[in-house]
């Protein structure tokens, strides 16, 4: 855990005359390379992208979901499909994550952001809610998920002042691993989510899209629970798969791979003082 000074004397005062706008960043792009198209499949009679955009709408701590996507034309879709789910959408950089946020913050005048990665259809609303709560109320920068938590259950938290001051260090465009400069730079008060139900901690269950065996998974799961509104939680969805492990072993398989992908991805790269 870092405790920096820009998280004690820097973060952003707000009159408490204010209120502070909260949002959930979707972050999605139609393309993938490991599963075709992916945001746009169909899952259990919606497409991958209208599930997660439910998911979210569970969510009770927001001001708005927004949707970030890319500026090509091949993005143009992910657009319409927010608009007619009824949420924001915001469109920037291909590679540069960072970027896309900060300019959806500025564009929505956000000051906390929860991560919502477009391939988590289960990610948990109470942890999405946990996020909002604890970055406001914990005075940190930067949240992340603890350690063990099933796979995309719970990503990040951060405000809008920090990934500001972000996008001012960084020295490339190549964030999709954005969390070390965050983490590593020593600038930012950083902390893990707390407060969360042991249910939630499970090495074993993979709940994340990436790969043709995690479409097999969610696929399973969502027949199983008969859920067309993306709804159960996944406390309940952890409990059932405690109970029938050989649909957890599908795509378990997967994430040494994913994880080690990830790692390879990850570098800081840091403008000159």
């Amino acid at each position: 855990m870092s405790f920096g000074v820009f998280g004690m004397n820097e973060a952003k005062k707000v009159d408490k005359a204010d209120k502070v706008r909260k949002a959930i960043f979707i972050t999605i792009r139609k393309d993938s390379s490991r599963l075709t198209d992916k945001a746009v499949r169909d899952m259990y009679g919606s497409k991958v992208m209208e599930m997660i955009i439910k998911r979210a709408k569970l969510a009770k701590c927001f001001d708005e979901i927004i949707v970030c996507t890319t500026t090509r034309d091949v993005d143009d879709e992910i657009e319409q499909i927010s608009l007619k789910m009824g949420v924001k959408a915001f469109r920037g950089s291909l590679k540069d994550k960072l970027e896309r946020w900060n300019g959806a913050a500025k564009e929505y005048d956000i000051d906390y952001i929860v991560t919502f990665d477009g391939d988590d259809l289960f990610c948990e609303p109470k942890l999405l809610d946990k996020g909002a709560e604890q970055i406001e109320s914990r005075g940190l920068d930067f949240i992340e998920a603890p350690q063990g938590l099933i796979c995309g259950a719970f990503t990040y938290a951060f405000t809008a002042k920090a990934l500001s001051k972000v996008c001012e260090i960084k020295d490339t465009d190549d964030t999709e691993m954005m969390w070390t400069y965050f983490k590593d730079t020593g600038l930012f008060k950083t902390g893990v989510l707390e407060d969360v139900d042991p249910i939630y901690f499970n090495d074993r269950i993979r709940c994340t899209l990436d790969y043709p065996e995690d479409y097999e998974f969610f696929s399973k799961v969502f027949e199983h629970f008969d859920a067309k509104d993306n709804d159960v939680g996944l406390d309940i969805i952890a409990e059932w798969l405690n109970d029938n492990p050989e649909v957890a072993k599908i795509n378990i398989g997967r994430q040494q791979e994913f994880l080690e992908n990830q790692k390879k991805r990850t570098h800081l790269e840091l403008k000159e003082a």
